[in-house]
This record gives structure tokens, sequence and C-alpha cells, in this order.
């Protein structure tokens, strides 16, 4: 069942006869093929393409008694040809029709994907430019490390992204493949050129080789890609998360009038939005773990593959669809708070110049163990009594016979953490 929240160029992806017109499709490419190698009678294709049909309600009853969809399927359709039915699957087995037809969908679930990816990429890239020299405090550990930008941290993103556009790109091209092989993949009963003509006209390329199934480390591939992606979006989301938290307050999700935050408690603002991300990514990965376990199967085939692809490819794909999605209109509408970020930035009195300070200190002639000892000393100093770094800077007589005040003052500069910020855009913006 497909789930409410999917977006509608990915249901129909998914849906039963999108699935069953492929089939069909497929089944008519290769009469068509059989037809030229003089096969299937002229007359007989001609019959085929104009009768041949299918209603998915009947597949069903049908499947009810076969336990067995391609020949429900197949059934339905010879029901609507009637005699010349004979030359339609000849020489085919049912993988042939299910992992062409698969790689059709994936195929045009990645071209959405993509599109998904570029959107965010767009929505990335304008907050990097419009933030580009806004100063925040750039934190490892969750503490308070040296300054950065917000247009730098999406650079980062955006960067990142660039990574999982090319992942997906280079999945799509992994599982844009078929095979028309027949059982076990040795073409006994259909010919190679048959294949050849079938993926061509389909815009698939034909499998160098295949056993009665497409190889599923094409699909792992696919699967991994699109956690991948999930997992940057978790990444993003976590960040923002963080950034929204009250005692930190320099990001949040746009909250739109008339929203609640909580039953309970009115001046609740929540990021729910990346919080549900959070979540689903972890749905993904679970998803690229079974596609990893789909490709050890037994000699030249089984299906314990089959049961499994039919939750994690259109959940996958409806699911990275759909976090994409929401991640382009989260990061569209987000609410930045430059004033909050300067603020938090000099709460700690200035100590993320240290390493300046520490730095200039060696430029002297001070050995690094000597400065790291003077420099971490009034650093612990301003953080205890809560006051300035630069304050007990001045204060300190050992430290004096090395730097002025002047030359201490010089190092208090936010510019002097942001100089190269042009280089890195141009590196990541090119």
């Amino acid at each position: 069942m497909i789930p409410r929240y999917t977006r509608p160029e990915m249901a129909k992806i998914w849906e039963e006869k999108n699935k069953f017109q492929k089939f069909l499709d497929i089944e008519i490419l290769v009469c068509e093929a059989l037809c030229k190698k003089g096969i299937v009678p002229e007359k007989s294709l001609q019959t085929i393409k104009k009768k041949a049909k299918f209603d998915v309600k009947r597949i069903e009853e049908i499947e009810k008694v076969t336990k067995h969809d391609v020949i429900a399927f197949l059934t339905n359709v010879a029901e609507n040809v009637g005699e010349d039915s004979r030359f339609i699957h000849m020489g085919l087995t049912s993988s042939d029709i299910l992992d062409t037809g698969l790689s059709l969908q994936l195929k045009e679930a990645a071209e959405i994907i993509i599109k998904d990816i570029k959107e965010v990429m767009k929505a990335i890239k304008k907050l990097a430019l419009r933030y580009k020299r806004t100063v925040m405090a750039g934190r490892s550990h969750g503490m308070h490390a040296e300054p950065i930008t917000f247009g730098f941290k999406m650079a980062v993103w955006y960067d990142e992204m660039k990574r999982n556009l090319k992942r997906v790109k280079q999945a799509k091209e992994t599982i844009s493949y078929g095979k028309i092989s027949g059982a076990v993949g040795t073409f006994a009963n259909i010919s190679p050129d048959v294949e050849k003509y079938v993926c061509k006209k389909l815009g698939l390329k034909n499998a160098p080789a295949s056993t009665q199934i497409l190889q599923r480390d094409r699909h792992a591939e696919f699967l991994n890609a699109l956690a991948i992606t999930a997992a940057s979006l978790e990444k993003f989301a976590v960040e923002i998360r963080h950034l929204q938290r009250t005692e930190v307050g320099e990001a949040e999700e746009f909250f739109s009038k008339g929203q609640k935050g909580s039953s309970a408690m009115p001046h609740k603002r929540n990021p729910i939005t990346c919080e549900r991300i959070s979540g689903l990514a972890r749905i993904l990965r679970a998803n690229a773990m079974a596609a990893m376990e789909n490709i050890a199967l037994w000699h030249e085939r089984d299906i314990s593959h089959s049961s499994v692809e039919r939750v994690i490819m259109p959940d996958s794909t409806i699911l990275i669809d759909y976090m994409l999605d929401k991640m382009a209109n989260l990061l569209t509408n987000l609410n930045v708070k430059p004033e909050r970020m300067k603020k938090n930035l000099e709460m700690n009195g200035g100590i993320i110049f240290s390493q300046a300070v520490l730095l200039k200190l060696i430029d002297k002639g001070v050995i690094r163990e000597k400065a790291y000892e003077i420099v971490q000393r009034n650093a612990m100093k301003a953080i205890k009594e809560s006051g300035s770094f630069k304050d007990c800077l001045f204060e300190d007589k050992e430290l004096a016979k090395y730097l002025s005040k002047s030359e201490i003052e010089r190092v208090f500069d936010y510019k002097y953490h942001t100089k190269n910020i042009d280089k890195v855009f141009r590196r990541v913006f090119r």
C-alpha cells in the first residue's frame, strides 16, 4: 500500500497499473524482435499490439488461484489477445519482465530523486550566499571552538549534496540495465539479439551476463546511494535541531500561523520536520542493509530477495523523495538569527580567539608548550570568573613580555577567521 504522504509523481511509479504496463511493454517489444527474426508472424504481432491489454482487478482474481503474479498477468493478457497470445512470453522467464520492469521503475524514481536533490542544493546555496559573512560559533564536541560563518556551514552542506547527486546519478546508471535471457540466463530459448533490441527500445542497457535474474549488487548500490543521501539529510536536520534548542536559538524551523507545538504547553515551537527526517533516515539505512543481504542468493536464483524488494524499493524511493522535498522547504523557509549567533559567540568573553593568541606567541619565539600554558591559564581564568579573556591577557605579566596591548587587540578580529571564505566559496560554487 502506497503511504498517504507519497507525492503523486513518485506514487504513480509504484502503482500496480504502471508495473503491469511495463510488463506489457516488454512483452510486446520481445514479440517485435521475434517478428524481425521471422519467428512471430507480422499478422500475429499486429493482433497482439491491438488487443493486448490487462485489468488489474482481473489479474488479482487470477493470482488468487495461480499464486503467481506473472502467470496471472499473462493469463489476463491472453484472455484479451486470443490465439496469437501463444507468441507472448515465448522463450522468457518471469524474471525477464520482473527485473527489467523494476529497472525501469527505479530509473524513473532516480530521475525524480535527482531533481529533488537539486532543489535542496538550490535552497542551501541561497542560504550560503546570504549568510556568507554572518559569524557564529564553530563547535566541536558541542563546545565553542573558533568562529565560522553560517554561510560557510551551508557551503559544507552544499558540497556534500554534490557528492550525493553524483552517487545517485551513478546508481541510476548502474540500475538502468535489463535482461531478456531466459531461465538461468543462458539464452537457450531466446536470442541475445532480442535482449539487445528490447533494452535499447526501453532506454536501458542489456546486462553483459546475468543468471535468471539481474545481480543484486546493482540494487544494493542504488539503495546505499539513497541511504547515504538520507544520512546527509539527517545530519542537516540534527544540526538545525541543535541550533533551535532554547539555550542556542540560532536558527529554527518556520512556524506557520495556527501551528501548534504541544497539546500541553502553548509556548512550544518544536523542530518536528527535522525530527521526522532523523527518524526516516533510519528506515533508509535499514532498507540498504536488506538490499545488501539480497546479493547472496542460491545458485542462479531464488526468490528470497523478491518479497524484500516489494517493500524496500517503493518505500526507499518514496521516503527519500518525501525527505528531500521537506528539507528543501525547510531550508527555503529557515528562520536564521544572526543577532543570536553573535551574542552566543561572545558569551565566553572571547576565548574563541585562544589559538590566534597561541600562534602569535609562537611567532614571537615562545616555545609551543610554554605559549600553550600561558594561553590556557588565561582562558580558564576567563571561564571561571565569567570575565573577559582579553582583560585576563592584558593583566598577565608574563604574557606582557611578548605581546603589547595593541598586538593583543589586533588578535580579537573576526575577519582573521573569515579571510579565506571567498576561496572556499569559489571552490564549492565554481
